[in-house]
Parts: C-alpha cells; structure tokens; sequence
C-alpha cells in the first residue's frame, strides 16, 4: 500500500518530534493521549474552527484552515521528523482554495485539491507537505495501540450467516474501490442493503434503516444484517483510515445489523471499552478482520 513505510523510514521519525495537526473530532485527543503514553515529543498545531476546545487549549500554535503559507513557515520553525494528521475537515469552497493555492504557486496541487473526491483532495494536501521537505505519518503508524485487533473484540461472534454476509461485504468493497466510493456497507447474506457515499458511514446506516424497515412496522431485518467497513485498496491510511465508534455501534443497531465487521489493523475504534460496551450490551458482533487483502 501506498501508505506503508520501508522500516528505515519509520526508525528516522521515531528518533524525532512530531506536529499532530488536529482537526474535529475525538481523534486527535486520542493520539496525542497515544503518544504521551508511549513518551513520545510532539507538539500540536491546532486548526481553528475544527479542533476540539481541549486540544486546542494545549496546542502550541492554531492556523486557519487554508493559511498554507503560515502553515508551511511554523513547520520550518518547528522542524519535525514528521507530521501526523487526524481528525476531520470540512471540504472549503473552490473559490477559498485558488486563493490558498495561489500562495505557493503550486498550480498541480490547486486542480487536483479543487475536483475530485476525498481521496484526491486529501493526497493534493499530503503532497503539498510532501513537496516542501515533510515527512507525513499516518495514526496507524504512531498509535498503533488505537487500531482494531484481530477477531473478536466483545462477547459476540459472527454466526454462519453474518461470515456469508462479511465475505460479500469484502468481496463488494475490494470491487468499488478503484471509484473512491466508500469505504462500508451493509450487507445482508447477498444482497446488498447500501453502500457508503459522500455522506458517511452515519447517514448510509439511515438510508439502510429505511430500506430495511418492515410494512406496518411488522417483522425484522435478516439476522444476517451486517456492517463492514475496510480500508479501501490502496487507501493512503496516512490520512484516511476507517473508523468506527459507541455511536457507529448505536446507529447499526438501529439499521437492524447483528454485527460489525471491520479491517484489523486498518481501523481506528474510537474509545474502544465504551465501544464494546456498546456492542456488548445490543447483543451486537463486532470483530476485527484480518487486514491482508
């Protein structure tokens, strides 16, 4: 996979202090919570607007989302051995973006970020550190201890109907991905119930809710019902991976799904104990799947 790093690459960064850029979400207090436990140095570079009010109390500079040009001068100041994105940002305007792009002249950088999908603004980005002398790390590989083990995490497995459903989620999922459509899907024994888009993991549970829901009210979603989710092939997991949470848990309760299915290695479970918990207490699966693809 693109994101992963030959051993002495990963050996440099490690003898170096890192930028945990911080955007919205639980994410980034997890990592920097990850990399204090493992006495690592770094500072965080919070973006305003989108870090979270803790983080961003404890952060050693903020930016504005598209100031690339005083964003690129604190990381010269700073001089980490690399830098380590998390957490989510709200895509910005076309017009928002020729103007930052227009900064550092970078005009490949400027058609790429401006159409396209998530992948191919996301990469325009890490090429732009990329292309200024940055190393970029992914979660993966500076809190590992925040990704899915393999098998089952909870009190529950999968029966025979919910590993039918899974193999066709894998199978399905593995077949979308060179269209950077999504990265689940839920999935009953064959058939395919939705698939995720645009509007994430959350939303296409809603859509499944519905597609799943019973005239009158009567009767139940198949037993089978389950929720995969896995990185897409050749996902650059430096900047975005999958991630399942207490309330991804909830909301495939909610769909009628037994279970969840999700890539060992390649998935950030977000407060793992409140997590299982979840899980544990519908009665729902969820188990991590071996990551070789």
């Amino acid at each position: 996979m693109a994101a992963e790093r030959p051993q002495a690459a990963e050996a440099a960064a490690q003898a170096g202090s890192l930028v945990l850029v911080a955007g919205a979400g639980r994410l980034p207090e997890l990592v920097a919570d990850s990399l204090e436990r493992a006495a690592r140095p770094f500072k965080v570079l919070g973006v305003r607007g989108f870090t979270d009010r803790r983080l961003r109390a404890r952060a050693d500079a903020t930016v504005d989302l598209l100031d690339i040009a005083g964003t690129l001068r604190i990381l010269k100041e700073w001089g980490p051995a690399a830098i380590v994105p998390a957490g989510g940002v709200t895509r910005p305007s076309p017009a928002a973006i020729f103007n930052a792009a227009a900064v550092v002249r970078n005009r490949d950088a400027l058609r790429a970020i401006a159409g396209g999908g998530d992948d191919r603004l996301l990469r325009a980005v890490l090429a732009l550190l990329e292309e200024n002398g940055h190393r970029v790390l992914g979660v993966h590989e500076v809190a590992p201890d925040l990704l899915s083990p393999a098998g089952r995490l909870g009190q529950f497995g999968p029966d025979e109907g919910a590993r039918a459903s899974i193999l066709t989620g894998r199978a399905l999922l593995d077949a979308l991905s060179p269209f950077d459509v999504g990265q689940a899907a839920v999935v009953a024994a064959d058939r395919v119930v939705a698939v995720e888009g645009p509007e994430g993991t959350d939303r296409m549970l809603a859509r499944a809710r519905a597609v799943l829901r019973k005239p009158f009210g009567f009767g139940r979603p198949s037993p089978a019902t389950v929720l995969v989710k896995l990185a897409k092939v050749g996902q650059d997991l430096r900047i975005d991976l999958p991630a399942v949470g207490p309330r991804t848990v909830r909301n495939a309760a909610s769909a009628g799904c037994a279970g969840l299915a999700i890539q060992a290695g390649r998935t950030l479970v977000i407060d793992r104990a409140e997590t299982v918990a979840a899980a544990d207490r519908l009665g729902m699966f969820l188990v991590g799947l071996d990551g070789a693809r």
